[in-house]
């Protein structure tokens, strides 16, 4: 059955921007590198980010009706996230989507499926992050949901995550652990920083990751 909510809720733009200004990467290692979408979904361009409240979206295969009641409901800020069963057999976001997202002043798209009218969307600026191109429509025809928990890129997403994407890919964070996990990226960018220093002062990596003791636990010895 579907179902069709607005997201009533959302993180605070503060604690968004604070996690936006962490990496995908740092992020996952900050989960137990566990929370990052697979590597297929990737942005469309280089230099694409994206950062803001998950605006969820379940469709039926190769159909993009739900996709166009969350554009029509979704507010500014919102990144759409949407679960198409890893489909790509049809374009289901295209040029007159991304125009009517900009005007919404939407903060980007990830998808499983497909996009098409890629050439006007990479003019447009518009944040997309997916796993393929087709040239061919969505029908719209068939029932989905906006607002549910789904599956994206093989991580569970409910509505309110925060999203983060760069071009490492993207990470989906628990609305109820961003705290948390925020603090742990600080803690981690301190200790990086201090390993850069050690390493510009002479200090072998190997060491810094205090490999020499992994390897003996191995019984293993350099040459």
């Amino acid at each position: 059955m579907y179902k069709i909510n607005r997201l009533t809720s959302r993180p605070s733009k503060k604690l968004i921007n604070e996690l936006s200004k962490f990496g995908v990467a740092m992020i996952a290692d900050s989960m137990g590198r566990y929370g990052a979408m697979k590597p297929y979904i990737r942005p469309i361009k280089s230099g694409i980010k994206l950062a803001g409240p998950a605006f969820t979206v379940q469709t039926y295969r190769s159909d993009n009706l739900m996709l166009h009641v969350a554009l029509e409901i979704a507010d500014e800020g919102d990144i759409l996230v949407v679960d198409s069963g890893e489909i790509t057999n049809a374009g289901l976001w295209g040029e007159l989507m991304t125009v009517m997202a900009l005007k919404k002043k939407l903060g980007g798209i990830v998808t499983d499926g497909a996009i098409r009218d890629y050439k006007e969307i990479i003019n447009s600026g518009f944040p997309v992050f997916s796993k393929g191109i087709s040239p061919l429509g969505g029908f719209k025809e068939s029932l989905g949901s906006v607002n549910v928990p789904i599956s994206c890129g093989g991580v569970s997403v409910n509505p309110g995550d925060i999203i983060i994407g760069d071009e490492d890919g993207v990470a989906v964070i628990p609305r109820n652990q961003a705290e948390e996990i925020l603090n742990i990226c600080k803690n981690i960018l301190k200790k990086e920083q201090s390993m850069i220093e050690d390493i510009a002062n002479g200090k072998s990596l190997f060491e810094l990751l205090d490999l020499p003791k992994k390897l003996e636990n191995l019984n293993i010895q350099l040459p």
